[in-house]
């Protein structure tokens, strides 16, 4: 297979560096540029000393030209800024966002979520969202691929096979995410700097965070019908991480066996989606460095009502290792290439 050459948009990120931490690892990738804009000109191992010895190029800011000399271009830069650059792609690029500005179908779903106008309307139905083990059939038809946040990505992954089962109730789903702090990028010490960052807890996005908007798309999708559930991310004072715990209610006659052997049977050749014995008490420390995703179904004193414990690193599954993931699917790589 012949090789591809890369351009990492936000390359200083969280996200971003450890997508090159994982991409030079990666026998098919050729990193041919690193772009920024207040980190021009410097080294991307001022931002990650394992990277010195990795020859990697000076960090540029970007320019359309660029997109000449390049296979493929990731971006891991504030929303809005993905949809300009996808208006400036040739035939042959394409595109993995790890943002948000393709995940939604609607450009009136956009401004109403993230406040402001999508900038390449033109593109959204070009773009597919892809949860790789959910449409990995589907994605090679795509030049512009949009990965799903990190707590949709812990969420659906648990809940897509139980509502495209019709095994649980869609009116009364609750969902409680903690979340270790890259989740909110390098400024997250600056904005809770009077907060106690690394010995507290924070309840954010209440009732109303932009990720309720992905689930509740793509649950729609695989129910066609409404959709009831509530959403609560917590900051969390740990770097990397997070742990999704999930309520739901069984139909009639659904058993804790029942649940988990249709996750079981769902997942069963996808590699990095981990179904656990029953009860299993799962740690965000299960998962970190790794692109799994562990999910535990736990029982409770209320008959029908069962608890889901899902578990992934924000920084690989959740972002880095997913828009990975995505590639290996889109370019015909094996699937867990680079990831290992």
């Amino acid at each position: 297979m012949r090789k591809l050459n890369v351009l990492i948009a936000g390359s200083t990120g969280y996200i971003g560096v450890q997508l090159i931490k994982l991409l030079v690892k990666h026998k098919y990738i050729i990193i041919k540029f690193l772009c920024g804009n207040s980190s021009v000109g410097k080294k991307i191992s001022d931002f990650d000393k394992s990277l010195i010895n990795k020859n990697l190029p000076k960090i540029v800011k970007f320019n359309k030209k660029y997109l000449n000399d390049v296979d493929l271009i990731f971006t891991a830069l504030p929303n809005g800024e993905a949809q300009e650059i996808s208006n400036h792609m040739n035939k042959k690029n394409v595109l993995i966002d790890l943002a948000a500005d393709f995940r939604l179908e609607k450009a009136s779903d956009y401004l109403k979520w993230y406040k402001q106008k999508h900038k390449s309307i033109q593109n959204i139905k070009k773009s597919i969202y892809s949860l790789p083990e959910i449409s990995k059939k589907e994605i090679k038809r795509f030049n512009i691929i949009s990965c799903p946040g990190c707590y949709p990505t812990s969420i659906l992954l648990p809940l897509i096979p139980l509502v495209k089962n019709k095994l649980i109730r869609l009116n009364n789903i609750s969902i409680d995410s903690k979340s270790g702090y890259s989740g909110a990028g390098r400024s997250v010490h600056e904005k809770y700097k009077n907060k106690n960052l690394y010995e507290s807890i924070s309840a954010y996005g209440v009732g109303f965070h932009r990720h309720n908007s992905e689930i509740e798309q793509t649950l729609k999708k695989y129910s066609n019908q409404k959709i009831e559930f509530n959403f609560t991310p917590h900051l969390s004072p740990m770097f990397r991480g997070i742990l999704s715990t999930i309520y739901i209610d069984a139909k009639k006659n659904i058993s804790q066996n029942k649940i988990k052997n249709i996750l079981k049977h769902f997942y069963k050749k996808d590699f990095f989606i981990k179904i656990l014995k029953n009860d299993s008490l799962i740690s965000t420390n299960d998962v970190i460095n790794s692109n799994n995703c562990y999910i535990s179904v736990c029982k409770t004193r209320n008959k029908n009502k069962f608890i889901i414990l899902s578990a992934i690193d924000n920084l690989i599954k959740g972002g880095s290792g997913q828009g990975i993931q995505n590639m290996n699917l889109r370019f015909g790589f094996p699937q867990n290439t680079g990831l290992i």
